[in-house]
């Protein structure tokens, strides 16, 4: 078996049973893996130098293909349903073994890798793939390694990915010919018949959220963090089009991440070594850090350029709307290396209110934060999706279900726990709509919200007047430096006040509804923190 690259000296491939294979380079440099894909045809290059690919049929995770073995280790930890479901540990050896011999006249791209910037925490990786592009995207999102560390690397979870292969549904027990399913007691993670690069990202985050909370005591979190000059940290949680990513930029403090971290007793960490942005409308008004970023070394997915250039057209959908690009996060220039930072000082929950119930900024209790962190919660709004003429709640429990293998009380226990002991303010932001519900009303100004999240950041809240929401019971400042104080308080902007009320009785309605699910696992500070309206449960 031909092999070049920086290879480990403590184990090779044959542990996971690849003895044979066309060729195996290890740990190619960026520069080395863009001439790979190049060479392959797995991509072409842009204007800035960034690598433009496709990843094929799927242009996105497939969350019904996402499987967990179900075995003596997790069948009584694991949250089985829809998300997490259960996959045979013999069907999964049978699996692996087609694979690995799959890949025996295949040239291979090997990395060394780890996730988890805390050295304490961290989780070593090997990564097997098809694709260069593949392996120079878990360059760019897992954390790298020095020459002497790849040496001696010891992987503890490793990853094979080969797009090119398929399972046979009938004989393998995966529901489509594309499948990734994670084996916590073996360490391995499965992906095939799929090109798209985020399922391995995903996948080791999936592993984290079970690994951290469950044996090392640290809750793992599906959110954005940064640090002020005066080493306060923020963490942002919130669902696609809450202004997450906006939000948590700010040039004048440093990014710890922008996806994936845990919180020990001391101290925030980025699981991840770099970025995984969306980059459909991309302008470098809106977004000049993700715009400066996507050069040499970064990739870019399912992107078209301008006719007739090497220039990216950021408004081209015809592939798909998930356009996206990975980059290090050194690309960034606030970037904080190593990617950690103080506990918290003050936690934000993101959520676009379609509705324009919930007020802009609100201060949350331990066990209402508990709530509205199981509830996750934004809104659609009409025409963003075939059929949906008005708003449309949208629940991800911790904003970030799909990657929960423990039940999401769980997670929001430990966070009331961190919460207490660490005096930790958490914020409720609604950067939706005001004065009434979408075709009502009117976006929140993103002025308003940055003043708002500045105020907290501050600490310019702490000692102005609250009132308390008749629905949510969550306090509202009455006052809030450079925002109108009519803004404040939802009610006072719509023109009609019963409409309101009536408005407000409904979402919290529907809060109460979807949390029923979670209603037999959680505690009663967790129920404590539920709104004030009566809800019967068919």
């Amino acid at each position: 078996m031909k092999e070049s690259g920086i290879k480990s000296g403590t184990v090779g491939l044959e542990s996971l049973g690849i003895k044979e294979a066309k060729e195996v380079l290890w740990n190619l440099t960026p520069a080395e893996l863009v001439e790979e894909a190049l060479k392959n045809g797995e991509g072409v290059l842009t204007d800035t130098g960034a690598l433009m690919c496709d990843t094929g049929k799927f242009t996105g995770r497939s969350p019904k293909d996402r499987f967990v073995v179900k075995d003596a280790k997790t069948e009584n930890t694991v949250w089985w349903g829809d998300i997490n479901i259960a996959f045979d540990p013999e069907k999964f050896d049978n699996l692996y073994n087609k694979m690995i011999d799959f890949l025996k006249d295949r040239r291979l791209y090997v990395r060394d890798a780890y996730a988890g910037a805390h050295p304490d925490y961290r989780l070593n990786l090997r990564i097997v793939n098809t694709q260069a592009w593949h392996n120079l995207f878990c360059n760019n999102m897992f954390l790298r390694l020095e020459k002497e560390e790849l040496q001696n690397h010891n992987p503890e979870f490793t990853i094979i990915c080969a797009p090119e292969f398929e399972a046979d549904p009938a004989v393998d027990g995966t529901r489509q010919p594309n499948f990734a399913i994670i084996n916590f007691t073996r360490s391995i993670i499965l992906i095939g018949g799929t090109g798209y690069a985020g399922e391995m990202k995903k996948g080791i985050f999936g592993v984290l959220n079970y690994i951290l909370p469950e044996e090392k005591n640290t809750l793992s979190m599906h959110c954005s963090a940064n640090v002020g000059q005066e080493g306060d940290t923020a963490i942002f949680f919130g669902l696609s089009g809450t202004g997450k990513t906006t939000l948590s930029a700010d040039p004048n403090r440093g990014l710890i991440g922008d996806d994936e971290h845990g919180w020990t007793e001391d101290s925030v960490f980025n699981f991840e070594g770099g970025c995984y942005a969306k980059v459909i409308d991309l302008t470098r008004e809106k977004e000049p850090q993700i715009w400066d970023a996507i050069k040499f070394g970064a990739i870019v997915e399912n992107t078209r350029f301008v006719e007739g250039t090497r220039t990216v057209d950021y408004e081209n959908k015809s592939v798909t709307e998930n356009t996206r690009t990975a980059y290090p996060i050194n690309h960034i220039d606030n970037a904080v290396e190593p990617s950690r930072a103080d506990i918290p000082k003050n936690i934000f929950f993101l959520t676009a209110d379609a509705f324009g119930v919930l007020p802009p900024i609100s201060k949350l209790n331990t066990s209402q934060a508990m709530y509205h962190f199981i509830s996750g919660y934004t809104a659609k709004v009409a025409g963003t999706e075939v059929g949906v003429t008005e708003p449309q709640t949208t629940f991800s429990a911790c904003f970030g279900a799909a990657f929960l293998p423990l039940h999401p009380t769980k997670y929001a226990e430990m966070l009331g726990q961190k919460m207490n002991e660490n005096n930790v303010n958490v914020w409720l932001v609604n950067t939706g709509w005001t004065g009434g519900p979408y075709g009502i009303g009117s976006r929140m100004k993103l002025p308003y919200t940055r003043a708002m999240i500045t105020a907290a950041l501050n600490g310019e809240l702490d000692n102005v007047e609250y009132t308390k929401h008749p629905v949510f019971g969550v306090e509202m400042p009455n006052s809030c430096p450079n925002v109108p104080n009519e803004v404040l308080n939802p009610r006072n902007t719509w023109a009609n006040k019963e409409e309101y009320d009536a408005k407000a009785t409904d979402l919290a309605t529907k809060f109460v509804k979807n949390f029923s699910k979670y209603a037999d696992f959680a505690s009663e500070d967790i129920m404590a923190g539920a709104p004030q309206v009566e809800v019967s449960i068919d």
